[in-house]
C-alpha cells in the first residue's frame, strides 16, 4: 500500500464518459489520477465525499480573461463555479500582438466589446510584450488559481499589420494576408491555442465604431486560416450576425475545407429571426456529416444583461435628469431618486441616444425580470416587468423605476437578450442536445458591468438536472460529459476532462443537492477601483487542479497550480 498525495473517499463519480454515476474512491498523485475504486493506500491529503457528487473539472472555451490574467492570479468569476481550465481570447479582441501606438486602441476596442473599462485596462496592463509569443511569456511568468489558454484575436492582429487601414476595416492586400498568416503560424506554434474573429455589429469600440474584423473579406479569413494550417495545429473560433446565413456560413465552411482546421461559431436565439439557428445548425451538421471538424458554440439559458443603479446601463441611463446624478455614489443616487418630484420629472421625459442597444433595452422592458436572489434563468413571462406593469395599471417604466430602488439600490433588472424569444429556454434543450453542438458562451472575464454568465457551470447543473420545472431536464452524467470531455477535446485538450488513471487530477466535490446559486453582485476589486459583477455559489465543497486543492468550502486556498497551455494536449499513454 503505497502513499499518494491525496485521496477523495467514497464519493458517487460522474467521470465525465457519459456513463452511468458510480461510487469509487480517487487517488491523486504527481498531479494526475492514480486510481479509482477501492483505493488501499493512505493519502497525504484525505476528502471525505460520501454523499457528495465527483466531477472532473469543468472546462470553459468562451472567457476573456486576456487582461485579467495579466495582473490577477484569481481567474473568478469561473474559478468559483468548479473551472479548471478556461480558454480566453475568444470574439477577436486581445491585448496582441500589438504596437505601443496602438496600446490605446486595442483598450478602446475592449472596453467597448466586452465592457471593460479604461481606467481598469490602463492601470491593469503592464504590455510587456509586442508580439503574442511575448504575450504568453508575460501570461506564464504568473501564476494562476486555474489552467487557461489564449487564442489569437483577429481584431489584434488586423490592426497590427495594417494600422489605420485595418481598424477603418479597409479591405486587406495579399501582401496583408500574407504577413497575418505567418504571424497566425507563429502564434500557434508559440501555443495560442487558435484563432479568433468577430463578424457582428453588436462588437463596437468605446467611441461607437465597429469592430476591425467586421467585414474582412474571405480571401484574409481563409488566408489566417491557411497560417494554422503550415503550423498543423490551431482551433477557429467566429462569431457573426449571420446577416446572409447562406452566405455567411459558406464563407465558414471554406476556411474550414482548405485549413482543416477546426471551428466553431457562437449560436443562440435572435428575436428577429427567432428560428434562424435551426437553418444555421443545419449546415453545421451537413458539414460535419462529411467530416468537417465544425461545431456551434451554445448555452443553456439566455444571454442576460443585467440592469441597475450600480451597473454600466439601467433604463434611465439616456434620460437627461438621470445624466446630471450618473456620477453621485449609489446612497445619493438613491436618496434623489426617492423623491416624487424627481421622479416624476424622469419618466416624463425622452431619451437621448441613438445607440441601437441602448434603444432595444428601452424596447424591451416590457420582457425584462426582476432578479431574485436566488436567479431564475428561465422565469415565467407572468411574472415580467410587463406583466406584472399591466396587472397593476402601471407604465413598464414606472414599475423599473421602482423595482431598481429596492435593496438599497443594489436590485437588478434582468433582460434576456438571446435564446428567450419565445419565453422559453426550449430552444437551448434542443441546442444542447444536438450532436454537432459544445457548450461555451459564458464570457467570464468579460462584461464586468452588464452580464455575468461566468457562472454557467453551475447553473447547467442545478436548473438543467435538478431544479427545472418548465421543460424535460437533462441527466446529470450528460450535462457533466458537456462540460469536460466534450469541451476539452473540443479544443484539442485531451488530457483533461475524463476521471480515468493517467489523466490529469482536475476535479470537483459538490454537494449536489445543496448547490445553489446566487443573485450577482458588484465588487469594486479590479485594478484603478473598477467595478465587476461577480456571482458566488454555494456548494462546491472542493476544486481540484493537478492535484491541489483551490477552494474549499466556496472559498479559495491561494494555491495556484495553474498553469499556460501552450496549444493542444496530447492524451495519457
Amino acid at each position: 500500500m503505497g502513499t499518494h498525495d491525496l485521496v477523495i473517499r467514497g464519493g458517487t463519480v460522474a467521470d465525465g464518459t457519459g456513463g452511468d454515476l458510480f461510487e469509487a474512491d480517487i487517488a491523486v498523485s504527481d498531479g494526475k489520477i492514480a486510481e479509482i475504486g477501492k483505493v488501499a493506500g493512505k493519502g497525504t491529503e484525505e476528502i471525505d465525499a460520501r454523499g457528495l457528487l465527483v466531477t472532473p473539472g469543468f472546462v470553459d472555451i468562451h472567457t476573456h480573461y486576456d487582461g485579467q490574467a495579466t495582473w490577477s492570479a484569481d481567474l473568478s468569476p469561473s474559478s468559483n463555479h468548479g473551472v479548471t481550465t478556461a480558454v480566453m481570447g475568444n470574439c477577436g479582441v486581445g491585448f496582441a500582438p500589438c504596437r505601443r501606438e496602438d496600446h490605446d486602441r486595442l483598450i478602446r476596442l475592449m472596453e467597448g466589446v466586452e465592457d471593460i473599462p479604461a481606467p481598469v485596462l490602463a492601470e491593469g496592463l503592464k504590455w510587456n510584450w509586442e508580439s503574442f509569443p511575448d504575450y504568453l511569456n508575460a501570461l506564464e511568468a504568473l501564476p494562476h488559481n486555474i489552467d487557461f489558454a489564449a487564442q489569437l484575436p483577429h481584431g489584434a492582429l488586423r490592426v497590427y499589420v495594417m494600422g489605420e487601414r485595418g481598424a477603418n476595416r479597409e479591405p486587406a492586400t495579399p501582401d496583408d494576408i500574407a504577413a497575418m498568416a505567418a504571424i497566425a503560424k507563429d502564434a500557434v506554434s508559440a501555443g495560442a491555442i487558435g484563432f479568433s474573429t468577430s463578424r457582428t455589429l453588436n462588437h463596437r469600440t468605446s467611441d461607437g465604431s465597429p469592430t476591425p474584423t467586421l467585414t474582412a473579406e474571405e480571401d484574409e479569413l481563409i488566408g489566417i486560416a491557411m497560417g494554422l494550417k503550415a503550423a498543423g495545429r490551431g482551433v477557429l473560433q467566429v462569431v457573426s450576425d449571420f446577416a446572409d446565413p447562406a452566405r455567411e456560413f459558406s464563407m465558414l465552411r471554406k476556411m474550414v475545407e482548405q485549413s482543416g482546421r477546426p471551428l466553431s461559431l457562437s449560436l443562440a436565439q435572435n428575436e428577429k429571426a427567432p428560428e434562424g439557428w435551426r437553418f444555421l445548425l443545419s449546415q453545421i451538421e451537413a458539414a460535419s456529416n462529411e467530416g468537417l471538424p465544425m461545431k456551434a458554440q451554445v448555452c443553456g439559458r439566455p444571454v442576460g444583461v443585467l440592469l441597475g443603479l450600480e451597473l454600466t446601463l439601467n433604463p434611465f441611463s439616456a434620460h437627461p435628469s438621470f445624466k446630471e446624478i450618473a456620477s453621485l455614489p449609489l446612497a445619493a443616487k438613491v436618496e434623489k431618486m426617492r423623491d416624487p418630484a424627481f421622479k416624476e420629472k424622469l419618466l416624463k421625459e425622452e431619451p437621448a441616444t441613438d445607440n441601437p442597444f441602448m434603444r432595444s433595452v428601452l424596447a424591451h422592458l416590457h420582457k425584462m425580470y426582476a432578479l431574485d436572489r436566488v436567479p431564475d434563468y428561465e422565469p415565467d413571462p407572468e411574472t415580467s416587468i410587463g406583466a406584472r406593469a399591466k396587472a397593476r395599471g402601471l407604465e413598464p417604466l414606472a414599475l423599473a423605476y421602482d423595482l431598481m430602488l429596492e435593496d438599497d439600490g443594489t436590485a437588478m433588472l434582468y433582460f434576456p437578450f438571446l435564446n428567450y424569444a419565445q419565453n422559453s429556454l426550449e430552444p437551448s434543450y434542443q441546442m444542447m442536445l444536438h450532436k454537432d453542438t459544445v457548450l461555451g458562451l459564458g464570457d467570464g472575464g468579460a462584461h464586468v458591468g452588464m452580464i455575468c454568465d461566468g457562472s454557467f457551470s453551475t447553473h447547467m447543473l442545478t436548473h438543467w438536472t435538478r431544479d427545472r420545472k418548465r421543460g424535460e431536464r437533462l441527466p446529470l452524467s450528460f450535462v457533466v460529459k458537456a462540460h469536460t470531455q466534450d469541451t476539452a477535446r473540443a479544443v484539442g485538450l485531451l488530457d483533461r476532462g475524463i476521471l480515468k488513471p493517467g489523466y490529469k487530477a482536475d476535479l470537483n466535490v459538490i454537494d449536489y443537492q445543496g448547490l445553489s446559486l446566487f443573485r450577482p453582485e458588484v465588487a469594486f476589486d479590479l485594478p484603478a477601483g473598477g467595478r465587476r459583477l461577480v456571482q458566488r455559489a454555494k456548494g462546491y465543497k472542493a476544486t481540484i487542479v493537478s492535484g491541489e486543492i483551490i477552494a474549499r468550502d466556496d472559498e479559495g486556498t491561494g494555491a495556484v497550480p495553474g498553469k499556460l497551455l501552450r496549444g493542444a494536449q496530447p492524451a495519457p499513454a
